[in-house]
């Protein structure tokens, strides 16, 4: 499974068939960022908010788009689960909802996290243990913060981790470099890759940053 980062929350799962599933596009230049150069054949958005949501930038014209999904469903081998959880520490009143998704396709689980803002509750953290690849935002602000990811990410104990939504060079919101996070992880290889992309297969118990371009 080849792994994309296209800065901010963005992520693409390119499969052997050349199958793409996205996670939450963003439209680039409206935060300061490259457009995602991706299309997808599924699309799950995590809930509508701007730099979530700009499912155009990546669909073409069978594309599958799944918008704040709860529950669970199979589209083209791809066992989809949603789970509701809050973009913010007072129930959603402040900035809604958030969608966490579980994602099982080629014998590999896959969580993308969205604008999480709280931590999940237990019955949720029960459902996401020891996947193979957790994408997490880390740079708070908008959502939890760098030592609050730590603290779930140990919780759920995936194999491997990819820290998203942290500040990166010429990104236009206030929050965090992805440093911040790092000072708190323990036990996980820190790989500092040259390229956006990487497969998942190579690697094991490491905390992935690929290289912003």
């Amino acid at each position: 499974m080849k792994v994309t980062w296209h800065g901010h929350a963005c992520v693409s799962l390119e499969l052997s068939n050349g199958y793409t599933i996205v996670f939450d596009p963003h439209d680039g230049g409206s935060i300061g960022l490259e457009k995602p150069d991706v299309y997808a054949d599924l699309v799950l958005v995590s809930h509508e908010h701007f730099d979530h949501n700009a499912v155009e930038v990546v669909k073409k014209s069978k594309t599958r788009v799944f918008r704040e999904f709860v529950g669970e469903a199979v589209v083209d081998n791809v066992q989809v689960k949603g789970f509701e959880s809050f973009h913010d520490k007072a129930g959603g009143k402040r900035r809604g909802r958030n969608t966490i998704y579980l994602i099982t396709v080629e014998d590999k689980k896959t969580v993308h996290m969205g604008d999480l803002g709280d931590k999940p509750s237990s019955d949720v953290i029960s459902k996401l243990k020891e996947v193979d690849l957790l994408i997490i935002p880390v740079g708070g602000f908008y959502t939890i913060e760098p030592n609050e990811a730590w603290e779930i990410s140990e919780s759920i104990n995936p194999r491997n981790i990819l820290p998203i939504h942290y500040w990166v060079k010429g990104l236009n919101l206030p929050i965090k470099p992805v440093d911040e996070f790092l000072k708190h992880v323990k036990g996980f290889n820190i790989v500092r890759l040259d390229s956006k992309s990487f497969i998942l297969e190579n690697y094991e118990r490491s905390i992935l940053l690929p290289r912003h371009v």
